[in-house]
Formats: structure tokens, sequence, C-alpha cells
């Protein structure tokens, strides 16, 4: 069992989570990606009152829950249970820019994503046009 954080998530916590869960999806997590979640964190205005201190608490307990049968389940009802549904596309996105941020997205990487957007509710139409963001904003040549 996972030890309880010490005080309940925050939003700015599940969008942590989140991009952590998808850096960490294909077992590889990769600077560019941590590089891309330390940015989002530290220039995000959703991210302007954030301990950041927090960042490794909540990535090491989505590291544990990775670890348990049912985690991802687990990961999912916390994220539901504190991130506001307006923040259900801000943490999608954010999700799309960490996979995208080393050039290239895995099949693990694929799934957890069409996860997010099944578990958040996402509408197609939107997740296509985020991706899409995305994939322009980490084009190269």
């Amino acid at each position: 069992m996972t030890q309880e954080a010490p005080h309940p998530w925050t939003p700015q916590d599940c969008l942590v989570a989140v991009m952590v869960a998808i850096s960490a999806s294909d077992e590889n997590i990769r600077t560019a990606e941590l590089i891309k979640i330390q940015s989002a964190v530290n220039n995000l205005p959703v991210f302007a009152n954030y301990d950041i201190d927090r960042l490794t608490v909540v990535s090491q307990t989505v590291f544990d829950l990775f670890e348990q049968e049912d985690g991802l389940a687990a990961l999912f009802g916390l994220v539901r249970d504190n991130l506001p549904e307006e923040l259900f596309e801000t943490s999608y996105a954010l999700a799309c820019d960490v996979a995208a941020a080393d050039g290239k997205i895995l099949e693990q990487e694929l799934r957890l994503l069409e996860e997010i957007r099944y578990e958040l509710a996402i509408d197609r139409l939107h997740a296509a046009a985020i991706e899409r963001g995305a994939r322009a904003r980490h084009m190269t040549l």
C-alpha cells in the first residue's frame, strides 16, 4: 500500500501526476520529459502557487501506484476526485506535451493517452486539436 500524502492532492498535484505518469508509462523517464515537466511547473499560470516540494511526493506516489496491480485505476481515481473538470483538457494537453517532448511517442504512451482521454471524458475533437498542437510544438527539422 502506498503511503498517504500529508494532505489531499491539489489540482496542481493532479496535473503533475498525469505528466509523471505519461513519462513513466514506457518505464524510461527521459531527460526531455523531465525538463518539460519542470518547465510547465515553473512557467504555467496554473502552477503559480504550487509548492515545488510536492513534486517529489507526487512523483513517488505515481511510481508506487505503477507498481500495484490496480495502480493506474487508483491514480485516475485520485485525479478525478481532486482535479476540477475545467482542468481536464489542461491535464490532457500537458500529458501530450510530455509524451511528445523527446520527439517520439511510444506505444505505451499512446495507450496511456487513450486511457486519459477516456477517464477524463475528453471530447474526441478537442483531443485531436490538443494532440495536433503538441505535435506542432515539438516538430523538428
